[in-house]
C-alpha cells in the first residue's frame, strides 16, 4: 500500500491441468510474475487451482493430496523469485484424517496461515460433501511438518497488516479468505471477518457458468461489498477445467462498497489477470461514517476469529489504477441517465412540494437572472405547480437587471419565463441602488454618488480602468435589494446552489437566503448538466434553445460593470473553475480526505480542460482557504432538501465551527513536493 492507503489488488484464473498440481505451478508463477510488473500487492487464485476444481473421485487419491500439498510448497518457494507481494491459492489438504477444502495465503517464502472452506454445496451439479468435510466455526489447529519455517495456522482469521511508521492515511489493512460458497450462504463468512476488522475479502471460487448465473454472481459480489464496506477480490476457475458436465467461465471481479472496479471477459481461453487499487481510507471513511455497521460488530453470528498482525513496507506513490470520476456528483452518460436525472428532479419537486403545501403561499416568487441556478429553480418550480396542480401563473419570475447585467442574461431571462408560461416581471434596480449608497453615504470605485443622475452615474462606470473595477459594497447592495424586493412579496424560492455555498460565493442576507431552496444540495457541475438534460428531454422548441443558451452562458454575478472591451465579471477568474471545485468538494466531505490525497486523485482525473500540478494546487488552495472562512454563511441556510451523498446543511451532513483554523490544510497543500508536482 502507500501512504494514501490505496492497496492493488488482483484476481487471477490460470490455464489448469486438472489432476496434475506439478503442471500447475509454472501458469502460476506466470501470473505471479505479471502481477509484480502491474505493482499488485495481493493476488487471488481460484478454488482448489493447484489441482483443478473438477477432479471428482479423484480427490480421494492420495497421490492427488500429495502431489497438491507439494505443489504449494513448490509455488510458495519459486514464487519469491518473481513476486514480492501476499498471494492466496486454493488446493484440497489432508488433516488429521479429514479432507479439507482450503485457500493458503502466502507471502515471500512462507505460508501465513491456511484457511479451509466452511459451507460445501452438497445439490445439483455439486458434489462437495462426498469428498471434503466442513469447517466447524470454532475450530483452530496448527499445522506442522509442511515448511522448515514451522507451524502454520489452520483456521478462520483476520491478517492485520501494518503500515510502516511512515505517514500513511490507514492504521492497517484487515485481509480476510471466504471459499465460494461461503458467500453465498445466508450469512456469509464474510459478515464475521468484516466485523473483526477486514476490510478486504478474497474469495477463491469455482463457480460455473450457466445462463444469467454472471449476472447473479457480479450482484452478489456487488452487494457484499457494500454491505460490509469492503473491498472484495473475487477469482473463479476457467474454461480449463473439465467440462464433462460443466463449463466455467474464469468471472474476475474486483468490487469495493458496492461498486465493481475491475471484471474479467468469461470464457477466455488463456490465463486471465485483472487488477485494480482499493481505496482503504475511503472504506474507513466509510465505516467511521455508518454507524449502524459499527453497531453490529459485537453480534457474534459465526464463533471467534483470530487475529494475526503483520508488517507491511510503504510503496511509493504510483498511477492510480481505478477509474476517478472528473465530476463525481454528475450521472455517467448511461442507460440510466434520463432515471437518474428525473430522480434528482423529483426530489427537488418532492420537497418543494411538501413546503408549499406547508406554508400555503399566495405567490412563489424567484428571482431570475438568465443563468443557470436560477434557471434550473425555475424549473423545479414549474414541475413543482404541474405536479400539484397549480397554475404556472402563481410562479412570479422576476428579473432585476443592475450594473452589470448584460443583454444576452436579461433576454434569456425574459424569454425562458415567456415560454414556461409563468408570471414575468422585470425591475431594473440601479435606481435603487444609486439611493442607497447616497444614503449610506458610499462613494462605489470612488464615484460621488450625490446629486449626479442614473445616466451620468452609468457613464462614469463604463470610463472606469480596469484594474479599479473593484466594490464589494458595490456588489452586495445590488444583491441584498434583490433580495429585499423578492422578500417583501412573500414566499422566496431560492436559487443559490451547494458550490457557491462552499466557497462562500453569495452575498450574506442576499441571494443566501429565501424561504426554501430546491438547489441547496446541487452543485454546479451538476445545475449545468441537469439544465441541459432538461433542454434536451423536457422542453420543445423554443425554451429549448433558450435553455441550451443559458447552459452554454459564462459563469457570472453580473454585478460588476463590464469592462472597456465589454467583458462582463467571470466567476471563475476570482475563484477558479467550479469543477475543480466541486471535485474537492465531493472528496472532501464524502470521505474526510485530507489534501495531499485531493491533490492526487485531481491529477488522475481527466477534466474538461486540462489543468497542470501547480493550477490544481493553487485552486485547492483557494477551495480550502475559502472553505474554512465561509462557515458562518453555511451555519444558518434556509431549508432545502438533500439530494446526493453530501450536504452542507447544518441540520444535516454538515456541522462545522465558523471559526476553525484552515492553518493545516493550507500547510499540506503547500509542502507539496516537486515530485508531487511533477
Amino acid at each position: 500500500m502507500d501512504e494514501h492507503g490505496f492497496v492493488r489488488v488482483a484476481a487471477a484464473s490460470p490455464r489448469v491441468r486438472v489432476a496434475h498440481p506439478e503442471a500447475n505451478v509454472p501458469a502460476m508463477i506466470e501470473l505471479l510474475r505479471r502481477g509484480e510488473s502491474e505493482g499488485a500487492d495481493l493476488v487471488v487464485f481460484p478454488e482448489l487451482a493447484l489441482t483443478g476444481y473438477t477432479c471428482g473421485d479423484l480427490f480421494l487419491d492420495r497421490l492427488l493430496l500429495s502431489s497438491a500439498r507439494q505443489a504449494l510448497i513448490q509455488l510458495t518457494e519459486e514464487a519469491q523469485a518473481v513476486y514480492t507481494g501476499l498471494f492466496v491459492v486454493g488446493l484440497p489438504l489432508l488433516h488429521q484424517d479429514q479432507l479439507f477444502n482450503v485457500a493458503a495465503l502466502v507471502h515471500q517464502g512462507k505460508i501465513l496461515g491456511i484457511v479451509p472452506k466452511r459451507y460445501l454445496p452438497n445439490e445439483k451439479e455439486f458434489y462437495e460433501q462426498r469428498w471434503f468435510t466442513p469447517w466447524q466455526d470454532d475450530r483452530h489447529d496448527q499445522l506442522d511438518g509442511m515448511m522448515a519455517s514451522g507451524s502454520i495456522p489452520l483456521g478462520q482469521r483476520v491478517w492485520s497488516i501494518l503500515p510502516s511508521p511512515e505517514k500513511s492515511s490507514i492504521d492497517r489493512i484487515g485481509l480476510g479468505i471466504e471459499i465460494c460458497e461461503d458467500l453465498w450462504t445466508p450469512v456469509p463468512r464474510s459478515t464475521a471477518l468484516a466485523w473483526a476488522g477486514a476490510n478486504i475479502i478474497c474469495n477463491p471460487s469455482a463457480s460455473n457458468d450457466i445462463t444469467t448465473k454472471g449476472d447473479y454472481r457480479r450482484q452478489l459480489v456487488s452487494s457484499q461489498s457494500a454491505r460490509l464496506i469492503t473491498g472484495y477480490v473475487y477469482a473463479s476457475s476457467g474454461v480449463s477445467e473439465s467440462t464433462t458436465d460443466l463449463v466455467f467461465g474464469g468471472h474476475l471481479i474486483i468490487a469495493e462498497n458496492g461498486t465493481i472496479l475491475a471484471e474479467s471477459k468469461r470464457f477466455v481461453r488463456e490465463s486471465q489477470l485483472i487488477v485494480a487499487d482499493l481505496d482503504i481510507e475511503r472504506l474507513t471513511a466509510d465505516r467511521i461514517r455508518t454507524r449502524s455497521w459499527s453497531d453490529q460488530k459485537g453480534e457474534r453470528l459465526l464463533g471467534p476469529i483470530e487475529q494475526t498482525a503483520l508488517a507491511a513496507h510503504r510503496k511509493p506513490n504510483r498511477d492510480i489504477r481505478r477509474a476517478v470520476p472528473a465530476h463525481p456528483f454528475v450521472p455517467d452518460r448511461s442507460d440510466r441517465l434520463g432515471e437518474r436525472c428525473d430522480e434528482v428532479y423529483h426530489l427537488q419537486v418532492a420537497g418543494l412540494a411538501q413546503r408549499i403545501e406547508t406554508a400555503q403561499p399566495t405567490t412563489l416568487n424567484i428571482g431570475i437572472s438568465g443563468g443557470l441556478d436560477s434557471t434550473l429553480a425555475l424549473l423545479v418550480a414549474v414541475k413543482t405547480c404541474d405536479q400539484l396542480g397549480i397554475a404556472r401563473t402563481k410562479i412570479h419570475g422576476i428579473t432585476m437587471p443592475g450594473f452589470g447585467t448584460s443583454h444576452h442574461t436579461r433576454t434569456n431571462a425574459w424569454a425562458i419565463m415567456s415560454h414556461l408560461g409563468v408570471t414575468a416581471e422585470m425591475i431594473d434596480i440601479r435606481p435603487l441602488c444609486l439611493d442607497t449608497f447616497r444614503a449610506i453615504g458610499h462613494r462605489p470605485f470612488g464615484i460621488n454618488p450625490t446629486d449626479i443622475s442614473l445616466d451620468e452615474f452609468s457613464k462614469q462606470l463604463l470610463d472606469l480602468d480596469d484594474a479599479s473595477r473593484h466594490d464589494l459594497v458595490f456588489e452586495n447592495v445590488q444583491a441584498r435589494l434583490r433580495t429585499m424586493l423578492l422578500m417583501s412579496r412573500g414566499f422566496v424560492v431560492g436559487t443559490g446552489d451547494m458550490s457557491e455555498l462552499a466557497l462562500g460565493w453569495a452575498t450574506y442576507n442576499g441571494d443566501h437566503m429565501s424561504m426554501y431552496n430546491p438547489n441547496v444540495s446541487i452543485p454546479k457541475t451538476l445545475v449545468r448538466f441537469l439544465v441541459e438534460w432538461a433542454a434536451d428531454h423536457e422542453f420543445e422548441s423554443p425554451a429549448r434553445e433558450v435553455l441550451h443558451s443559458i447552459a452554454g452562458t459564462e459563469i457570472s454575478p453580473e454585478l460588476l460593470p463590464p469592462g472597456k472591451d465589454g467583458a462582463i465579471q467571470r466567476t471563475e477568474d476570482s475563484v477558479g473553475p467550479y469543477e475543480l471545485h466541486d471535485f474537492y468538494l465531493y472528496h472532501f466531505l464524502r470521505f474526510g480526505f485530507r489534501p495531499a490525497k485531493i491533490f492526487r486523485l485531481a491529477r488522475a482525473a481527466r477534466f474538461e480542460r486540462p489543468y497542470s500540478a501547480e493550477q490544481i494546487r493553487a485552486s485547492l488552495r483557494e477551495f480550502f482557504s475559502r472553505f474554512f472562512r465561509s462557515q458562518f454563511k453555511r451555519s444558518c441556510l434556509p431549508d432545502g432538501p438533500k439530494v446526493g451523498s453530501v450536504s452542507l446543511s447544518p441540520r444535516g451532513d454538515w456541522r462545522m465551527p465558523s471559526d476553525a483554523s484552515a492553518a493545516a490544510w493550507l500547510a499540506e497543500i503547500d509542502a507539496l513536493s516537486m515530485e508531487d508536482l511533477s
